[in-house]
């Protein structure tokens, strides 16, 4: 059981259940689906959001960083951690209770039913990283059974560039991509259609605060100071269309269809009850100075709870909810975020505020751990046989994915990320 919430005035955050108590206080955009439609900066506080605009309407301009009153999040994450500490203070003190500024702030709340989230900032660009062993050993063991991981995965955070244009925010309906894919027969031209492979990865999106200039690589001591926020990613995945494409480059178009994002950003502070030492065995090689901090080791790692659920349009019509497939944790990663920020920046590299990393499929060392389909079904050899007795490999046309992450613990009070929820449609020819 978590620890008791401090409580705050607004009567939703104090349910033991809510993702968001006082204790968590994410960013996000958003407008109202009625009235007033623009966009705003809004801080969720249990099943409401506080209008950071409304709130300088009422409190002062002097009470909210400008960047927030004007809408522009980038704006304000660039401004670094102090800043971000600063004002969270002041959000925690103004929705305590017994606040003075509770009664005039009640105009500020708008409830989340009313709201339409929008991507909290933009982005950039999108790097997605491979940082969870045993996700990087499963797949090798489906291609390479002999040598699953490469030579250089316990050396290097592995990463590829993504494509930020096409990153959409909870909701997403995701047109099923057409591409190349290899033909059956050996020697044969390959086929240009749909993707019959469509696959979700569970991950963790970390977005970046304040950036580097050109040339000026961040040290890992420092590293930790230019991460702004965490949020749930899912990086949809066209496996057949990447079987094809990867070599010699990576993955292209059987990435860059689709990305989706929870719409909240919950911030490193939020988290700090949740840290834990980085994953690393004893008898793995050491990471090179560069990347590796006393600091880095002993809590560079995250406890976050990561889940994966499905629902088919057969499900959706009969009333029934989605179905978990899978349970994993942020903590089974064998690179830091902090790692990854200094690797990325290593080679002068500027990182910009709303920048986006993606920690890669987050699956633990368990079966019912995998963060992918291609894993829970060993390839799509396997089918996964749904309580309503439907079956699946890989994602059909009309199916929801749920993924949810939230951190728990006796010794704080539980804090979610939110919902990150996308629905497959057909192919467009």
């Amino acid at each position: 059981m978590s620890k008791k919430s401090q409580g705050s005035w607004v009567e939703s955050a104090n349910h033991p259940e809510t993702d968001f108590p006082i204790e968590n206080l994410p960013y996000g955009m958003f407008s109202r689906k009625t009235g007033d439609t623009s966009a705003r900066i809004g801080i969720a506080i249990g099943n409401q959001v506080l209008d950071c605009t409304l709130a300088a309407e009422i409190l002062g301009a002097d009470a909210v960083p400008g960047f927030l009153r004007q809408g522009d999040l980038n704006g304000f994450m660039a401004q670094g951690a102090s800043v971000r500490k600063a004002f969270r203070a002041k959000v925690t003190r103004w929705l305590s209770p017994g606040a003075a500024e509770a009664s005039a702030l009640r105009a500020a709340l708008v409830p989340q039913s009313d709201v339409q989230m929008q991507l909290p900032c933009a982005i950039g660009d999108y790097t997605d990283f491979y940082a969870s062993i045993h996700h990087a050993t499963a797949v090798g063991k489906l291609f390479r059974p002999d040598a699953p991981l490469l030579p250089n995965y316990k050396w290097v955070p592995i990463g590829y560039h993504g494509r930020g244009s096409s990153i959409g925010v909870s909701g997403q309906q995701i047109v099923r991509p057409t591409g190349q894919i290899k033909a059956a027969a050996d020697g044969a031209p390959p086929e240009f259609g749909a993707c019959r492979r469509l696959d979700i990865e569970l991950e963790v999106g970390a977005f970046i605060g304040a950036g580097n200039a050109l040339g000026d690589p961040i040290p890992i001591a420092h590293a930790e100071d230019h991460l702004f926020g965490l949020c749930v990613l899912n990086d949809w995945s066209a496996r057949d269309i990447q079987a094809w494409e990867y070599q010699p480059l990576g993955p292209f178009l059987a990435k860059n269809f689709a990305s989706t994002i929870s719409p909240w950003i919950v911030t490193m502070e939020a988290l700090e009850p949740f840290r834990v030492p980085a994953e690393r065995s004893a008898d793995d090689p050491q990471p090179l100075p560069y990347i590796s901090s006393p600091q880095d080791r002993s809590r560079g790692g995250i406890d976050m709870v990561l889940e994966f659920s499905l629902q088919t349009e057969k499900m959706r019509h009969d009333g029934q909810p989605p179905q978990r497939l899978a349970k994993s944790n942020l903590r089974y990663a064998y690179w830091t975020f902090a790692q990854m920020v200094t690797h990325h920046s290593s080679n002068g590299c500027n990182l910009q505020a709303g920048d986006l990393f993606g920690s890669g499929t987050m699956s633990g060392p368990a079966p019912s751990e995998a963060g992918s389909l291609l894993e829970l079904t060993s390839g799509g050899k396997v089918p996964i046989t749904l309580a309503n007795g439907e079956s699946r490999t890989f994602l059909q046309d009309g199916d929801v994915v749920v993924l949810k992450a939230y951190c728990e613990s006796s010794d704080a009070v539980r804090i979610g990320l939110g919902e990150c929820v996308g629905q497959i449609l057909a192919a467009r020819h």
